[in-house]
């Protein structure tokens, strides 16, 4: 295969990513999604297979519940079938199906605790998370009002130690590009990692750059978009961010009077442990909430 048309192909998977987890609550047509790349639906299922090794109908199904089980454990003053519609479900029937064969268990029971078990399994499997002593909490964060960043990226499946060879091929990047070296450097968490297993975690290593760099192929670009975040700045070593998560999402957002928003968290590091040979970090946390 050309380089070309590998890179192409990077383009058009990386395109319909953004657009799925940007527009998670809408009802995703795959006729829209092909139509928005110029390629037939056909032509697109294909391309996502044979780069991803994930169909995707079920990559979009798995990111919407995957969406749905942490936001019945942060929304806890929305309904079931307000989560529902905020995933893109329209019927809650179908919904609590799709769910149940994901979590062998309904909305409503995971929501009063089922959770628990199933998290702690997840942080177990993690040897440096479960080894973590950190505890958070009392950690209090700064409400802020976000300005957008345009970034580059690359995109890695899992959240483990292997991370680092998507910030090493990144940072390689960055300085073939001449990218500043104060440029913000800023991790992105598509998914929950203390509720969704840690090898089917969605992770985006990304670097801010200026509107006249133009990122194609296997470095892709996009622009994080403003939002109200709850910012946290903590610091620790490789396993803490974990057990972290695991307080922001389960302990501090659940009590708070805010809630949720479908758009991912994302780290900005002042030190990144993927890419220093200390393995500790220093980092501000970004998640984005509504006032209830």
């Amino acid at each position: 295969m050309k380089r070309e048309t590998k890179n192409q192909r990077a383009d058009t998977v990386n395109s319909v990513l953004s657009y799925i987890y940007l527009h998670i609550d809408s009802d995703l047509n795959v006729n829209e999604l092909a139509s928005l790349n110029h390629i037939s639906p056909h032509h697109l299922h294909r391309i996502f297979k044979e780069e991803t090794g994930r169909n995707l109908y079920e990559t979009i199904k798995s990111i919407r519940l995957q969406k749905a089980a942490s936001l019945l454990l942060t929304n806890k003053y929305a309904t079931i079938s307000q989560i529902a519609r905020m995933c893109g479900y329209s019927s809650q029937t179908s919904f609590i199906k799709a769910f149940k064969e994901r979590f062998q268990t309904t909305p409503k029971i995971w929501r009063n605790g089922a959770y628990l078990t199933y998290s702690k399994k997840i942080i177990e499997s993690s040897k440096s998370a479960s080894e973590s002593l950190r505890d958070f909490s009392g950690t209090i964060p700064k409400i802020i009002r976000t300005a957008p960043i345009r970034a580059a990226y690359i995109r890695h499946n899992g959240y483990d130690i292997s991370i680092k060879n998507s910030w090493n091929r990144l940072y390689a990047w960055s300085l073939e590009n001449r990218i500043g070296e104060n440029a913000r450097q800023i991790g992105f968490h598509h998914d929950n990692p203390t509720i969704t297993p840690l090898s089917e975690c969605a992770y985006i290593a990304a670097i801010e750059i200026d509107k006249d760099i133009h990122p194609h192929g296997t470095v892709a670009c996009f622009e994080i978009p403003a939002s109200l975040c709850a910012v946290f700045h903590i610091s620790g070593k490789y396993g803490d961010v974990l057990r972290f998560m695991q307080y922001a999402y389960l302990i501090w957002l659940p009590y708070s009077g805010f809630e949720a928003k479908t758009l991912p968290p994302y780290a900005i590091y002042r030190n990144n442990h993927f890419l220093n040979e200390t393995g500790e970090f220093d980092l501000e946390f970004y998640l984005p909430i509504t006032v209830l």
